[in-house]
């Protein structure tokens, strides 16, 4: 009984397994890579007792190595150019004197050829004085010289071609000047730099003389500043910039047209902020003959000494212009108190003598003399070194 129980028991269980094995799915190979999947059969499928698996994702190919990009040249970074360091200005016009002489030594040595004849008759005298005249000397000046001349002649009996330069010398030193205080008053006050008011009439070089003055000082030793008040003209403000950039001086400037009394306001503000030594402004060129416009250069002079006193009204001078300059002159000393004069161009056309007839119609001293193009060719005026170069060498006039 107990063995046919056992029996049961074995043959059930072995039904089980027989049972189990017919129930349980086949385990599917998984596809190798690059292969394509088993495909599954349709009654297994509709079984749902197995899922399709994707293939698996193919791995893509490696990217080609890409080459580093060449670096990108950094653009050349311009060096500051370096400042100009402009020619000393003591004995300035001795170095320049023979671009004076080329010119002016004509009426020297035409003077003494007539003092040296043998014979100083009323009519040699008449062409000493039409000599003079023709120099643009003016005529009270040439009236005055031609009489001390003479009177020594006379009373000393020179007759030498040396003896008479020395006196002819003497005459136009004399004439000129030669104690006539023509220093530039460019030094800073305790609290403000030193302003210098720059004016004349239009086509006399007063831009570039206003530039070139700057480097006068700056060879000097000055600390500068300019104001660029000619608002009118649109190249004055880049042109004077310009000159000033090359000598390390800033200009203040204002819009194209605006007000030049507000630009020279700002420009003598800006000087004494920044404690230069010299405010060098540039006023627009005007003719003597419009009222409006000399009305207009009073404002800029009344509105620039809110600041304190202007210190120098420099006023420019085309020296081939004559006589005419001498009456442009009166009319701008009228306007704005002119104390010294610039006489540009006097390398050129102009006769040596307007310095002598600037000076005696006005009683303003040159101080300054434009001897050619040049950033170096503004000189102080000198009135020995100038007659020397008005006679030429001693040895021409013993010739």
């Amino acid at each position: 009984m107990e063995y046919a129980a056992i029996a049961a028991a074995i043959f059930v269980v072995a039904l089980i397994a027989v049972a189990g094995l017919l129930i349980v799915p086949r385990r599917r190979q998984l596809p190798r890579t690059g292969e394509p999947p088993t495909p599954v059969p349709a009654e297994e499928q509709a079984s749902g007792a197995v899922t399709t698996l994707p293939p698996p994702e193919t791995a893509a190919p490696p990217a080609e190595p890409v080459a580093p990009e060449a670096p990108v040249a950094a653009a050349p970074v311009e060096a500051p150019a370096a400042l100009e360091v402009p020619e000393p200005t003591s004995g300035r016009l001795v170095r320049l004197r023979t671009r004076l002489s080329r010119s002016q030594s004509a009426l020297g040595r035409g003077l003494l050829t007539l003092l040296s004849r043998d014979t100083l008759d009323d009519e040699v005298w008449e062409e000493v004085e039409d000599t003079l005249l023709t120099a643009d000397i003016g005529v009270g000046a040439t009236q005055q010289i031609v009489a001390n001349l003479r009177e020594q002649v006379r009373v000393l009996g020179t007759r030498s071609a040396a003896d008479l330069r020395a006196l002819l010398r003497k005459e136009l030193v004399s004439a000129i000047g030669a104690d006539t205080d023509r220093s530039l008053h460019t030094l800073p006050h305790t609290d403000r730099p030193a302003v210098v008011l720059v004016v004349g009439v239009n086509g006399t070089g007063k831009t570039t003389t206003c530039g070139k003055l700057a480097r006068v000082l700056v060879a000097d030793g000055r600390s500068v500043l300019l104001g660029a008040a000619d608002t009118f003209r649109a190249a004055a403000a880049d042109q004077l910039q310009t000159w000033g950039s090359r000598v390390g001086a800033d200009t203040v400037r204002g819009p194209e047209g605006s007000d030049p009394a507000s630009v020279a306001f700002d420009a003598v503000q800006a000087g004494t902020d920044r404690r230069v030594d010299t405010v060098l402004v540039d006023t627009a060129g005007r003719l003597h003959t419009k009222q409006g416009l000399m009305d207009e250069l009073q404002k800029v002079k009344r509105v620039v000494e809110k600041h304190g006193p202007v210190d120098e009204v420099l006023l420019v001078l085309d020296a081939t212009t004559g006589q005419n300059g001498v009456v442009q002159a009166r009319v701008f000393t009228e306007a704005v108190e002119v104390t010294g004069i610039a006489l540009t161009k006097l390398d050129g056309t102009a006769k040596g003598g307007i310095v002598i007839a600037v000076q005696r119609e006005l009683g303003v001293p040159v101080k300054l003399v434009g001897l050619g193009e040049g950033p170096d060719d503004l000189a102080p005026f000198e009135p020995e070194a100038f007659v020397d170069a008005l006679l030429g060498d001693a040895e021409d006039a013993a010739a």
